[in-house]
């Protein structure tokens, strides 16, 4: 069942979760540094892309349906640029404020289309300012049709464990990208899509399929979780549920940037699982969308026309 782009406009979203700004500079490369033994990139050209969970809610947003984006900035610059890309992108957000938070900013240097460097720039948030938002998730929750927890390991989640248990609570389907090694906090969620080597990091390296699917299906029985989606950039991805193991080889098409492939992925899950569909039904369309924005470049999403079409 495919829905039909009114019936996802009449859909929301709840994401929460580690927003960033990507920033890349792009330049040209004709020498390497006196210096060092490092290229010099002229710089010609300066982007700006939402990143993180920001990016997840624009997935949402593209893919047709209504998105909300609850996070926590810092009351600096990049904080300033990320609202006015949210209100570009016609994305609708509840921000919090840390005056003691550096908003999360990945900064890339392109030369010769290539990324030649990343610097990051980050600390975590205070936890009172998390605790306040506690609430205005509360009052979001019967608004939504789904909740997708968007973790980068930055400590914006902290209190993830409380929101999975008031949304499944209020019938909620709930999404998780994971992070770390914790995965106790995801207790109760319907679906997680952690990456293989995120998975290894929990259950530890795997031999085969069959030690695959044992340990993944008694993960997911631990944690309570309806499905688990294996993302395995070339080679697909696997969903384990209750009736077993399926399959859905990568879409064959040139790899341009994997960069937010999982975020397309699990966008499209939440908007689908929102829709209606069940985790095995909205799969296939899922792994369709990760095919098509490892085609563009940095941070990227595709649209319905793009998936459906």
């Amino acid at each position: 069942m495919i829905p039909s782009p009114q019936d996802l406009a009449q859909r929301r979203v709840l994401v929460v979760g580690d927003v960033m700004l990507d920033r890349y500079w792009h330049g040209a490369v004709d020498r390497i540094s006196p210096e060092a033994p490092v290229p010099v990139v002229r710089v010609t050209r300066e982007e700006e892309r939402l990143g993180g969970a920001a990016n997840v809610a624009l997935n949402v947003k593209t893919l047709g349906a209504q998105v909300t984006l609850l996070t926590v900035v810092g009351a600096d610059e990049p904080a300033v640029r990320l609202k006015a890309l949210l209100k570009q992108q016609g994305i609708d957000a509840r921000l919090g404020e840390d005056e003691r938070l550096r908003t999360i900013v990945k900064l890339r240097v392109i030369g010769r289309s290539q990324q030649l460097l990343r610097i990051d720039f980050e600390n975590e948030p205070d936890h009172e300012v998390l605790g306040k938002m506690l609430e205005v998730f509360e009052r979001e929750l019967p608004l939504h049709d789904a909740v997708l927890f968007s973790d980068y390991g930055k400590g914006g989640l902290t209190h993830i464990t409380r929101m999975i248990d008031s949304a499944r609570a209020a019938g909620k389907p709930v999404l998780v990208d994971p992070k770390g090694s914790d995965y106790a906090r995801y207790a109760g969620a319907s679906v997680i899509t952690p990456n293989r080597s995120e998975l290894a990091q929990v259950v530890g390296a795997w031999g085969g399929e069959s030690q695959l699917a044992e340990r993944a299906q008694a993960l997911r029985a631990e944690l309570r979780v309806d499905a688990l989606l294996l993302t395995r950039s070339e080679d697909g991805m696997t969903l384990f549920d209750e009736r077993g193991a399926t399959h859905q080889p990568a879409q064959t098409r040139e790899v341009f940037d994997v960069t937010g492939a999982g975020d397309t992925v699990i966008a499209t899950m939440a908007v689908l699982l929102a829709a209606g569909l069940d985790a095995r039904e909205a799969m296939p369309h899922a792994n369709r969308a990760g095919g098509i924005v490892v085609g563009k470049f940095g941070t990227a999403s595709a649209s319905y026309a793009e998936l459906f079409g």
